[in-house]
């Protein structure tokens, strides 16, 4: 009886010191979402294959994240379909069309659960699913989006996705939001007209496209932890030239 009542403790005595040994759960630093209900079904599908290539995404402590890397090439022998995209403002169709969503949604996430920037880059003319100033264009082998990790623990990315709206949670060792994003205006700068002769109007007849303002903005994250906390980072001054009226 003495001898099962000592193979009983050591037992319980194990499996309190693997309790203790277990790793803390992960917890949400940041997360973001943004809306696909707008997005054309090539653009729809190409962010979303990229966003599950970023599921389950493990950033060690001080080590750079790449999208670029990370995600591979968008080409249809991994699943990617044309789409539009923006090339210098203009839009064309072309091999992964839309992933510029996900990395401007993993940006945002990484803004918040307070992930360090070390590359991001802006569209040439505002965007609509995310605010102005808080995109992040990527292109294959030209410009990517880094990220670093400054904790002194790992950090995971966990992607949420659904058929009209894509996702990212970033999991660490404390309980987010990490820090705040602010989008101050600075300017609006209103397109102007840009004349040109159409031989094929009737003469007197006059077309003419509207035209988009642009404007100036810069960004500012908070961070909410930390001997930071409460300060205003600068973290990008971004201007987005007006689409001009063009009058035939």
């Amino acid at each position: 009886m003495r001898a099962l009542r000592l193979a009983i403790l050591a037992v319980l005595s194990a499996g309190v010191a693997g309790a203790v040994l277990l790793p803390p759960r992960d917890r949400v630093l940041g997360s973001y979402g943004t809306s696909l209900e707008r997005r054309t079904p090539g653009q729809r599908a190409n962010a979303l294959r990229a966003a599950r290539a970023l599921d389950g995404v493990i950033i060690e402590s001080g080590r750079e994240f790449s999208f670029n890397r990370t995600v591979g090439s968008w080409t249809p022998d991994r699943g990617y379909v044309r789409a539009p995209v923006s090339y210098d403002g203009d839009l064309m169709v072309d091999w992964g069309g839309g992933v510029c969503q996900t990395s401007s949604t993993l940006y945002n996430t990484a803004l918040i659960a307070g992930l360090d920037i070390v590359e991001r880059h802006r569209h040439t003319c505002a965007i609509g699913y995310v605010p102005p100033g808080r995109d992040a264009a990527v292109a294959q082998y030209t410009i990517d989006l880094r990220l670093r990790n400054p904790y002194r623990w790992r950090v995971r990315i966990r992607a949420h996705l659904s058929e009209n709206r894509l996702g990212f949670e970033i999991l660490g060792r404390e309980k987010g939001p990490m820090a705040e994003v602010e989008v101050d205006p600075l300017a609006v700068l209103p397109p102007m007209d840009v004349r040109a002769a159409d031989d094929r109007l009737p003469s007197g007849l006059r077309a003419s496209t509207h035209g988009r303002p642009g404007m100036r903005v810069a960004v500012y994250r908070i961070p909410l932890r930390g001997p930071h906390a409460g300060a205003r980072e600068l973290l990008s001054q971004d201007t987005y030239p007006p689409a001009n009226r063009l009058v035939q």
